[in-house]
């Protein structure tokens, strides 16, 4: 008695195509001879789902098992899917599973090579038979590689800003000399990056960068904090008692401080804008004054402090506590 397709893949008559391959794909799985090589029933059931699937997986065909029963494939009545070859995968068939299924997938990772192999490999000719220009894949061009470096700057140049040279060595052995734009207000530590100047690319590709750590180098007189800059300012005693206008360097040129009368050593004056340049606007100078006394005192001008100290009626250390 002919064989009830539907019933050997175990779906009603009214199931769709992705129940059909879904049947197929388990029932296929459990009863594959290569995981069964020594169940000759295994292998019977194996080839039975294949046929009830070749059928039921083409819609014309399942079309007219539907009308005719399995008779339709040997009394002429195939209809355009022409006769049944004479292995499992006639060329009739849609196809060596009917859909577009991996083997790997189906089976597990045994199927890839060994016993299963020959299934591999017959199936990657498929498809590499319909896959065309467009299955070949290029590797696109890598990006070169960077370059690293540490450049020291002097410290006018990281307050207001500037250019300096760098000189990088390529790699076929010539040294090239590359400009290098410093913002104004940069810090010690921070890091430029110079797009392009790296190492070529291979096979075209594009370049690498040029990483720049910058160092500033100190100054004898000025000593930064954040966007403020400090200054000591030495003054004579005669200028800090009478007070006085006296002239100091700046980062924007000199500028006349004025000292008033009476001012003590450790005051400080502040200068605005005259600090770090920075975006929302530069920084103060804070000049701290610093009395100078002279190295040699004669007798007259020992005799004029002395008068001086007469007008300290009070001790300037009483609030000193441990």
């Amino acid at each position: 008695m002919a064989k009830d397709y539907y019933e050997t893949l175990g779906v009603p008559r009214n199931a769709s195509q992705a129940e059909i391959q879904k049947a197929y794909r388990e029932l296929a799985r459990k009863y594959h001879p290569d995981k069964n090589p020594n169940d000759k029933t295994a292998k019977k059931k194996f080839q039975e789902v294949q046929a009830a699937f070749d059928v039921l997986n083409n819609p014309q065909k399942r079309e007219m098992y539907d009308r005719y029963g399995s008779a339709f494939e040997t009394s002429g009545a195939g209809g355009a899917g022409g006769p049944r070859g004479a292995g499992p995968w006639g060329p009739g068939s849609a196809g060596p599973f009917g859909f577009d299924v991996d083997l790997g997938d189906l089976f597990g990772e045994q199927f890839e090579g060994g016993a299963g192999g020959r299934f591999s490999d017959i199936f990657s000719q498929f498809r590499r038979a319909g896959a065309g220009p467009r299955s070949k894949r290029t590797r696109p061009p890598r990006r070169g590689n960077d370059v690293r470096h540490e450049i020291q700057i002097p410290f006018a140049t990281a307050v207001n800003g500037g250019e300096v040279r760098l000189d990088v060595q390529r790699p076929s052995g010539k040294t090239e000399s590359l400009a290098v734009k410093i913002p104004a207000g940069i810090e010690d530590g921070k890091k430029i990056r110079l797009r392009g100047q790296g190492e070529p690319g291979p096979d075209g590709g594009t370049p690498g960068d040029v990483l720049l750590t910058v160092r500033v180098a100190p100054h004898p007189c000025f000593q930064r904090r954040g966007n403020q800059l400090h200054l000591s300012v030495p003054v004579t005693l005669p200028e800090a008692v009478l007070g006085a206008k006296i002239d100091i360097p700046t980062p924007r040129g000199t500028v006349s401080l004025k000292v008033p009368p009476g001012t003590s050593s450790g005051t400080k004056l502040r200068v605005r804008g005259h600090g770090v340049a920075a975006k929302d606007g530069p920084g103060d100078l804070l000049a701290q004054i610093e009395i100078v006394l002279p190295q040699e005192i004669d007798q007259a001008t020992r005799e004029a402090i002395a008068r001086l100290d007469r007008n300290y009626p009070d001790d300037p250390r009483a609030t000193l506590r441990w």
